[in-house]
């Protein structure tokens, strides 16, 4: 990035920080009046060409004021904005609704997406919390009608995977039970890996049976294991910004899409330090879908326990420094929830 004098770097934050309320091009005289600034406007309004020139602004029209290019949001993000907080009694009310859900953990989700979208006025996801690497820790097999078998499979941190089957041949719950039995006694505290490595013994059942357990460990290997939790989704779709119908059609599809956001999660947030939050402006020249947002994305949880992600997709007219603060702050209360919750178990 250009080294920038201290007044463009005063006046590139004060357009961002204006257009960010207004949603309008600002000008030179608008920015003297509205700030009381001690320059001119003509002298301001050079420097906005300068900063036009640079790459951090845009003039829409030729009669208009300027506007932040997607350069000019990364700088003012990365040199000018600084670490914020939110405030104590936010804080505090936050911390409260947190303290009121106890320990349920789908109410947590809900809770942190709700939280999320109220205060950055944009639209939320959260990922539920999965173990970095599923150990196997309880095996149910449950016979329903016929050949139909319910597979309950159990994994620290308390996650749980269901699955019907379908067997060959009808088998009794007694035998069931004792296939299940069987592989509680030989998987118990071992990842995938350590359960591929286990001898083939047992019949053609129990052999099935140890396959469908991997293909599952396996699957809570991915980001996305769940249900995904979001909300703010209509507030973010009323931004000027998604008034076209393909602008809003790639948001949909930033947060409908799974393999969209398994693909962005896994070649950002999860590359991240816990609790570190990273800002998306733009795509970033890899996401096309992206193009006209920004996104504000953390980790949280205990590493080697359980993790999930949390943010927020907005326009890249967004409050940027409410929004890190916020998602920054409920990625550290999930956090302390999955220590004292999830390492009681």
């Amino acid at each position: 990035m250009a080294d920038l004098t201290e007044r463009q770097k005063l006046t590139l934050a004060l357009v961002i920080r204006d257009y960010i309320e207004t949603a309008q091009p600002v000008g030179s005289m608008h920015l003297v009046e509205h700030y009381g600034l001690d320059v001119s406007s003509a002298t301001l309004r050079n420097e906005m060409v300068t900063l036009t020139d640079m790459g951090y602004l845009r003039q829409p029209h030729t009669s208009a004021g300027r506007v932040p290019t997607e350069e000019g949001y990364r700088y003012f993000v990365r040199q000018l904005m600084g670490h914020t907080e939110l405030p104590d009694p936010t804080k505090r009310t936050i911390t409260h609704q947190f303290y009121q859900a106890g320990t349920d953990i789908d109410h947590w989700m809900r809770l942190a997406a709700s939280v999320l979208a109220h205060q950055s006025q944009a639209a939320s996801l959260v990922t539920a919390p999965h173990p970095d690497r599923p150990v196997f820790k309880h095996l149910e097999l449950i016979s329903t009608h016929g050949r139909q078998v319910l597979m309950v499979l159990v994994l620290s941190g308390g996650e749980v995977n269901q699955q019907m089957l379908t067997l060959a041949e009808p088998v009794s719950q007694e035998q069931l039970s004792l296939v299940a039995q069987t592989l509680n006694e030989s998987c118990s505290g071992l990842s995938s890996d350590g359960i591929a490595a286990l001898p083939t013994v047992g019949d053609a059942l129990e052999q099935d049976i140890r396959k469908l357990v991997l293909d599952g460990m396996r699957r809570a290997n991915q980001v996305l294991t769940g249900e995904l939790y979001r909300d703010g989704l209509t507030q973010v779709l009323a931004e000027p910004e998604f008034g076209e119908m393909d602008v809003a059609r790639r948001a949909l599809r930033v947060l409908e899409e799974r393999p969209f956001l398994e693909d962005l999660l896994n070649r950002t947030v999860l590359s991240s330090e816990m609790g570190g939050v990273q800002v998306l402006i733009g795509g970033e020249g890899t996401w096309e879908e992206l193009r006209e947002c920004s996104m504000v994305l953390a980790r949280y949880g205990s590493p080697g326990l359980a993790t999930g992600t949390l943010g927020v997709l907005g326009p890249m007219r967004m409050a940027y420094g409410r929004t890190i603060s916020t998602v920054r702050f409920v990625a550290g209360l999930l956090s302390d929830l999955v220590e004292d919750v999830l390492a009681e178990e």
